[in-house]
C-alpha cells in the first residue's frame, strides 16, 4: 500500500481498509485536511485521502433535501443551496482563520465527523438533528448504510447521530443525506453595549424566553483597545416578523439599554465572525478552548476565568451556552483550571487549537464519566476492533502509541 491512499469510490474506500487491516498499518482519514489540527495528533502514518469522492448526486430543493458525497467542498454544497435559497440550518462554521489554511476548503464529510455547529444552533439543532442517512465503511472494511432520505426511514439505532463528533474514529464516512431549510429573508441584530458577562447573560436569557424565535445570542466582552462589550442577539425571517419582534424585544429588554440596529450584509458579517470564532484569531500563540455549559452559567463560567487565569481572552454564544476562550500558552495548570471551572455545573471543554506535542500530551476532549466511557470502548471496539481509523484521535490508543 502506498503512504497515501486517493480512493474514487466507495468500494475503493473499503479496499484500502482492508488493506490496511491485513498489513496492521492504521490510517489517517482526512478531507483536505482543514480540521487535521483538531483532537489529538493521529498515531497512523499512512492517510486515506477523501478528497476525490465528491459530487452532489441528489438535490430536491422541494423534498429540502440533498445527498453528497462526503468529500465534497461545503463551500460547493453552500452555493448550490443558495441559489434555491436554502441553507444549512446549524450554520456549520469555517476555522481558517483560526487554524489557518484557505477558507471554504472543508468537506461535507469532515464537517459531520467534527460535529460542530454555529450560533444557530440553540434555535435549529446541531448537525446530527440533521443527518438523515449515510454511507461508510467501518473498521472492518464493511460497506454500510444507516438512514435515508427521511426521518420515517431512521429505525431502529440512529447511527447517523452517532457519527457526528465521532471524528473518524468509528466509520469513513462516503457518502450523507441533510435536511435543509429556507434561509431567512432578512437578518437582524440587536446591540446592547457596555455590559459585563453575567449581565450580558441575563439579557441573552430574557431574550430567549421572549416568544421572539432569537436564532442567535452572543456577548462579545470589551477589547483592550477601548472597544466596548457587545452583546448581540439575532433575528431573522420575513422583514415584517423581524421589525415586530425588534420593536417587541427593545420593550421588553429596556433595563438594559437602546440598542443599535445591524441588517442584512452587516448582521451576517457580525454573525459569520462568531461563527468562525474570528475574535480569538489573531493571537497564533494562545491555546484556544472549546467550552460548553449550561447557558445561565455561562457568564459566571467566564468570569470564574478571567479570575483564574491572567491573560485570558474569551468571548460567549449560544446565550451564553458555548464559551471560546483563548489563554496564555501553558500545559497542564491552565487545562485543570478551565476544566475545573466548568466541572461544577456539568460542562466540558476541549483543547481546540494547542501544538501538536501539547495535544499529544493533555487530554484534548473532556474525559468522560466511567459508566460513559466504557459505553464508549464498546461501540469503538463494535465499529473498529482493531483501531485502524483515526487511531488516538480521540483516545489515546494503546495499540498504537506507546
Amino acid at each position: 500500500m502506498n503512504a497515501e491512499e486517493k480512493p474514487h469510490t466507495r468500494r475503493e474506500v473499503a479496499e484500502a481498509v482492508a488493506a490496511a487491516l491485513s498489513a496492521d498499518e492504521p490510517l489517517e482519514v482526512i478531507g483536505h485536511g482543514t480540521r487535521r489540527e483538531l483532537g489529538r495528533p493521529v498515531a497512523a502514518r499512512r492517510r486515506l485521502d477523501m478528497s476525490a469522492i465528491t459530487g452532489i448526486s441528489l438535490y430536491e430543493p422541494e423534498e429540502l433535501v440533498f445527498t453528497a458525497a462526503a468529500g465534497t467542498p461545503l463551500a460547493d454544497i453552500e452555493a448550490a443551496l443558495a441559489e434555491k435559497g436554502q441553507m444549512l440550518a446549524f450554520e456549520p462554521p469555517d476555522f481558517s482563520r483560526l487554524l489557518g489554511g484557505e477558507r471554504g476548503r472543508g468537506t461535507l464529510g469532515g464537517m459531520a465527523a467534527s460535529g460542530l455547529s454555529g450560533p444557530r444552533r440553540i434555535r435549529a439543532g446541531a448537525v446530527r438533528d440533521h443527518v438523515l442517512g449515510f454511507a461508510g465503511v467501518n473498521g472492518r472494511a464493511e460497506i454500510f448504510k444507516s438512514g435515508g432520505r427521511v426521518m420515517k426511514n431512521v429505525t431502529g439505532f440512529d447511527l447517523s447521530k452517532l457519527m457526528c463528533g465521532s471524528w473518524g474514529t468509528l466509520t469513513v464516512l462516503t457518502e450523507l443525506t441533510f435536511k435543509v431549510q429556507p434561509a431567512p429573508e432578512t437578518t437582524a441584530t440587536l446591540i446592547f453595549r457596555s455590559l459585563d458577562a453575567a449581565r450580558a447573560v441575563r439579557l441573552m436569557t430574557a431574550a430567549m424566553r421572549a416568544p421572539a424565535e432569537v436564532s442567535g445570542a452572543a456577548h462579545l466582552p470589551a477589547g483592550t483597545d477601548g472597544e466596548e462589550s457587545l452583546a448581540c442577539i439575532r433575528l431573522e425571517g420575513f422583514a415584517p416578523s423581524v421589525a415586530a419582534r425588534a420593536d417587541m424585544l427593545k420593550g421588553m429588554l429596556a433595563e438594559y439599554g437602546v440598542p443599535a440596529m445591524a441588517e442584512d450584509a452587516e448582521a451576517r458579517a457580525l454573525w459569520r465572525d462568531v461563527r468562525d470564532v474570528a475574535p480569538l484569531a489573531g493571537d497564533r500563540e494562545a491555546f484556544v478552548w472549546r467550552i460548553v455549559c449550561p447557558p445561565a452559567q455561562g457568564g459566571e463560567v467566564a468570569e470564574t476565568l478571567e479570575e483564574m487565569i491572567p491573560g485570558v481572552r474569551y468571548f460567549l454564544d449560544w446565550a451564553g451556552g458555548l464559551i471560546w476562550a483563548a489563554v496564555p500558552p501553558s500545559d497542564h495548570a491552565a487545562a485543570e483550571l478551565v476544566r475545573g471551572a466548568v466541572s461544577g455545573c456539568g460542562g466540558h471543554a476541549m483543547l481546540f487549537r494547542a501544538p501538536g506535542d501539547v495535544r499529544r500530551r493533555l487530554p484534548v476532549f473532556h474525559p468522560q464519566p466511567e459508566p460513559l466511557a466504557e459505553a464508549t470502548a464498546r461501540i469503538r471496539a463494535a465499529f473498529d476492533p482493531r483501531d485502524v481509523l483515526n487511531p488516538g484521535r480521540m483516545h489515546p490508543s494503546e495499540k498504537r502509541e506507546g
